[in-house]
């Protein structure tokens, strides 16, 4: 009688002893996209909601005209970080000579003029904590985290104070968007909120 291995379940990558670096990144095999390096641990994405998507687009089609010629946005690219860290926000805004090539999925930190991140149910401790700290170490002078309140998007603003080298609250923002750093940048909040939908004929 033959009796059939058991099942061994996923096979999840072992970390090698002192973690994966950020070169590992690229190199290991099926990975989930948007696959993170934080302190050399593997951290993978869940689902996204429609908020997280629409916000996103949102923010992306309205931020691509007001960039300067000298900058470029990038949605889901990673930042090199160090070699044990290559966070992927969901948007970063670069040097533009800092983007190579239709096949990079890095970008220097020394390169990015701004990081923002919509927050989601289970990334809500790294956007709040764990992102912010490492983006101010690496010297990324501007940070935005997007919040879902009540299916509404409010935008909570961070400067770089460059005497601690720490994150400043510089703004909450709830139905528009107004700023002149890194750039002027003006956006309609309420754009990623639900659609409105026709009554319909009467």
């Amino acid at each position: 009688m033959r009796i059939d291995p058991e099942d061994p379940g996923p096979r999840w990558p072992v970390p090698p002893a002192g973690g994966y670096t950020a070169d590992d990144l690229d190199a290991l095999p099926n990975l989930p996209p948007h696959t993170e390096l934080i302190d050399g641990s593997l951290v993978f994405m869940g689902p996204q909601t429609v908020f997280h998507t629409r916000a996103l687009t949102s923010l992306e089609w309205q931020l691509t005209p007001q960039v300067p010629a000298e900058l470029e946005i990038v949605r889901e690219c990673t930042i090199d970080i160090d070699s044990l860290n290559r966070p992927e926000p969901d948007i970063v805004v670069v040097d533009a000579e800092a983007v190579t090539g239709l096949e990079q999925t890095r970008v220097p930190a020394s390169s990015v003029r701004l990081a923002v991140e919509v927050v989601s149910r289970e990334s809500r401790s790294r956007d709040r904590e764990t992102k912010p700290l490492k983006y101010a170490r690496a010297g990324i002078p501007h940070y935005w985290r997007v919040e879902n309140q009540d299916g509404r998007a409010v935008v909570y603003v961070f400067e770089r104070e460059p005497a601690t080298g720490v994150f400043t609250s510089t703004g909450i923002f709830h139905d528009r968007l107004k700023v002149s750093v890194p750039f002027p940048v003006d956006l309609d909040l309420t754009a990623v909120g639900p659609r409105r939908r026709g009554s319909g004929p009467a």
